[in-house]
């Protein structure tokens, strides 16, 4: 089903489009998440070293294909709020047969690098086999990965962000029993933890598919799937590679750091792992309510409603700053039973609850910069959401290096790495902002 966001209270509008955008990034978050706490109890600590030292570099080739698909996004919405059907098909079927062309070619590339990518990151040596394997399991299902989010990245642009949270809960169920099957039942390792992986996503992207032929009449396009239009795709490619480009940048960063805590030690490697995960439970829904934000002002930019852009925007940074203390409460008090649920080491428990409540109290800064980069996107200034999350990429690298290799940092100059990545962005960003506030473009 598809929504109009151009008419309408807009504060129940952003809260009715977020929470289901939430909770499902939240169940996509589960994929790793199981495979960390099935992997850590049921194979070990080098086991979960090496799905934590894997996981930057997985989640960068989804980021980019979902960036990808959410920069095409945007000029789905805009379509979709100015009532163009004919530019909305021809755009929908474009990005399709691009991407998949693209993600099939991306996923061969990653296979075939993914033992050099490793020793890059200077992974040691009795985890490199085991993260490869990993590594190789999962990239040879991107293409499902692709079409998921091509799919559900349509769907939130026509509206609709509750749909693609039903597949992906079911997913998320499905890969967690594959998880105890495969890792605790036949004993396939990290290898079988990919596999359920893979095999979540395939029926995720399935069910997702299905649902569009039967309840969604406007990306029904029979023969149109086929209609590629070059003229669009100049656009589409600048739209996507700059959105791909600016969720990249950021993973990019998390592999440097990574890179810097693979020289801390296993024990620091798997407390990083577990302590990311759940900063990730924690900083995704950020990123969401941002995404919220751009369907929205997109939407109503398309549809030439001025107003409605700018208090969009006001009202997406309040529920963002909301977010932001709740779950900063959340990780700060719960942050050793959380922990535990990865580890039981002491040494890894000890060190993760010290990364975690340290950063938990930097969650307004991401609050805020997630929140001004939707509205960027809303009013298509991609450049400065590229331009900002490079500065937080070499911000968050640059302070771990220095707060690690020079100053001998412990566990704390991680999370401090990341402040001085995000002050960067809105030192950046908060300049633009209120210059496009004054010219009335928000």
């Amino acid at each position: 089903m598809t929504h109009n966001m151009t008419r309408g209270p807009i504060a129940p509008l952003l809260v009715k489009f977020t929470v289901p955008l939430v909770l499902g990034n939240l169940f996509q978050l589960t994929y790793n998440a199981a495979d960390s706490v099935i992997v850590g109890r049921f194979v070990g600590e080098d086991a979960l070293a090496a799905v934590g030292t894997s996981n930057p570099l997985m989640t960068l080739a989804i980021l980019f294909i979902n960036g990808m698909c959410l920069g095409a996004g945007i000029l789905v919405s805009n379509a979709f709020g100015a009532q163009d059907w004919p530019r909305l098909e021809k755009q929908v079927s474009t990005t399709a047969i691009a991407g998949a062309v693209f993600s099939l070619a991306f996923s061969a590339l990653c296979i075939l690098l993914a033992r050099p990518l490793l020793r890059l990151m200077q992974v040691p040596a009795e985890v490199l086999p085991l993260a490869a394997g990993y590594l190789r399991v999962v990239f040879a299902g991107l293409i499902f990965t692709f079409f998921y989010n091509f799919l559900a990245a349509t769907l939130r642009a026509l509206g609709d962000s509750k749909s693609a949270l039903y597949f992906l809960m079911l997913s998320a169920v499905l890969n967690i029993f594959g998880d105890l099957v495969c890792v605790a039942g036949l004993g396939l390792g990290v290898e079988g933890a990919a596999l359920s992986t893979v095999a979540s996503e395939v029926i995720c992207c399935l069910c997702c598919a299905a649902y569009i032929k039967a309840r969604v009449p406007v990306l029904c396009l029979g023969r149109k799937w086929l209609v590629f239009e070059p003229s669009m795709l100049r656009q589409t490619v600048r739209y996507g590679w700059t959105t791909a480009m600016q969720q990249g940048t950021v993973q990019l960063g998390k592999i440097a750091v990574q890179a810097v805590v693979n020289t801390m030690g296993v024990s620091a490697m798997a407390a990083f792992t577990a302590a990311s995960r759940v900063d990730d439970f924690a900083y995704i829904p950020q990123q969401n309510i941002g995404h919220a934000m751009t369907t929205l002002m997109a939407q109503n930019r398309g549809a030439g409603k001025a107003d409605r852009v700018r208090r969009g925007f006001a009202v997406g940074m309040r529920i963002e700053a909301a977010y932001a203390v709740a779950i900063m409460a959340v990780c700060f008090f719960g942050a050793e039973p959380i922990i535990r649920l990865f580890a039981d080491q002491p040494e890894v428990v000890e060190l993760g609850v010290r990364f975690l409540r340290l950063v938990s109290l930097m969650y307004l800064l991401p609050a805020a910069t997630n929140g001004i980069q939707g509205g960027f996107r809303g009013v298509e200034r991609l450049q400065v959401t590229l331009n900002s999350s490079l500065l937080n990429m070499a911000g968050r690298v640059g302070g771990a290096a220095l707060f690690v290799l020079v100053f001998r940092m412990d566990i704390e100059a991680l999370p401090w790495s990341y402040a001085v990545g995000w002050a960067l962005m809105l030192a950046y960003e908060l300049p633009l902002l209120f210059k496009l506030l004054k010219a009335g473009e928000f």
